[in-house]
């Protein structure tokens, strides 16, 4: 099974594409995490239940039917003694599948077992989304709060210098005090951030219990998305699980509809029959065969199956039209997220570029606190915003990649 991780994006759609560094858990805690899932299971029990239903199907309700009677006779001829004898009766009946109607029972029976097949792919499909976001909701607040904690540290090393400088009466009060606010706020900021960091890892665990979750050394860059819109949304709908589950269930409600159709033309019953009348004096044996008459209820599940496999067909159209619509949006946010993540690196380095300076220009006495203060938070804020740009352009190609399944697939 072919190793892949998580910060990836996309190079070309035919697909060829390229892993970024990992950043995701290892591939056999992800498949573990997946199958454990409540949706998966209950997704795979529906297969057991359209295997059993396929079964039914092949079977059919067409079973012997025993039939036992008893009666009592009185005769009381004008002329003559008065008789009474028991009898009974006794028919043994079987109705009987017309041709093509077992056939098309299998065909719907397999139909079944294929459209829960791709309820099951199209449930592990939305569990991998809600891990992925779950995933990247978690490596953006501990982004964050490492960021904070750096700051608190940048900060921290800088009032103590200027707590020395001020011993040395080298600073002003006022200086110290900017220093400690600028200190107690940035610790504010970073205990906030590391709280929603908690909070999405134990959001993350308790719904993927045991997957491992360890935090990625290094955070890949974004690559560009080559490709154009139509090959993007054909290559999703040729991996849709969604759309695969509409075909499946389109085909089973049409053939639904040619077996209402097919019930227009009612089983027939055969069987057979012996009676013992007279009290034993007189035995008979008969044979039969019973044919219902259809009414006009047959005609109208007939013409509801049909509507039924109508609607069917357009929900298919509309779902087609749908995933080229969300893969078109998904593509442009995609290049959009890319964009604004190099425009917010290049704004972080300069800012930091700027702070640095700051921090020189203050030791050298050649600048205020105030404007290194200034300067450090704007460069800090530069840098959340990068990251967080940076990640979201990574959700968005690796979105991408699950969604024409070049992502977590795994062998079964």
């Amino acid at each position: 099974m072919k190793h892949l991780s998580l910060l990836c994006a996309c190079l070309c759609v035919n697909v060829a594409l390229a892993a970024t560094p990992p950043g995701l858990p290892p591939d056999e805690s992800v498949r573990r995490a997946l199958e454990a899932h409540p949706d998966a299971l209950a997704a795979a029990s529906e297969i057991r239940l359209e295997t059993a239903n396929r079964d039914r199907l092949t079977a059919g309700s067409y079973e012997w039917n025993l039939r036992l009677g008893g009666q009592q006779r009185r005769a009381r001829p004008p002329i003559g003694v008065n008789e009474d004898f028991k009898e009974w009766n006794v028919a043994l009946e079987r109705p009987l599948r017309l041709p093509g109607k077992a056939e098309t029972d299998a065909q719907m029976g397999a139909a079944g077992i294929a459209r829960a097949e791709a309820m099951y792919g199209d449930a592990m499909h939305e569990i991998k989304r809600d891990l992925l976001k779950s995933w990247f909701a978690w490596l953006k607040e501990s982004a964050t709060a490492k960021q904070w904690a750096a700051q608190v540290e940048l900060i921290d090393r800088q009032t103590q210098m200027v707590k020395r400088r001020l011993q040395l009466g080298d600073a002003a009060r006022l200086e110290s005090i900017q220093a400690e606010a600028a200190l107690a706020q940035a610790r504010a900021q970073w205990l906030q951030a590391a709280s929603r960091q908690q909070n999405a890892r134990e959001t993350l665990q308790r719904r993927y219990p045991g997957l491992a979750i360890v935090e990625p050394a290094e955070i890949g860059q974004p690559q560009a998305i080559a490709g154009g819109e139509e090959e993007w949304q054909a290559a999703v709908a040729e991996h849709s699980h969604e759309l695969l589950l509409a075909r499946q269930q389109t085909r089973l409600a049409m053939l639904a509809a040619e077996r209402q159709r097919q019930d227009r033309t009612p089983d027939p019953s055969v069987g057979l029959t012996f009676a013992s009348e007279r009290g034993g004096e007189e035995h008979i044996v008969g044979a039969f065969i019973s044919i219902p008459l259809p009414g006009n209820g047959r005609r109208a599940a007939e013409q509801g199956a049909q509507a039924a496999a109508d609607a069917a067909r357009y929900r298919e159209a509309a779902l087609l039209r749908q995933i080229a619509i969300a893969t078109a949006s998904n593509l442009q946010a995609a290049r959009a997220a890319q964009a604004a993540w190099q425009a917010s690196h290049a704004a972080a380095e300069r800012l930091e570029q700027a702070a640095s300076m700051a921090a020189r220009a203050y030791q050298l006495g050649e600048g205020s606190l105030n404007d290194w203060l200034t300067a450090m938070r704007l460069a800090n804020e530069s840098r959340l915003a990068s990251q967080q740009n940076q990640l979201d352009a990574l959700e968005q190609s690796c979105r991408l990649l699950l969604d024409t399944h070049r992502l977590w697939e795994f062998e079964e």
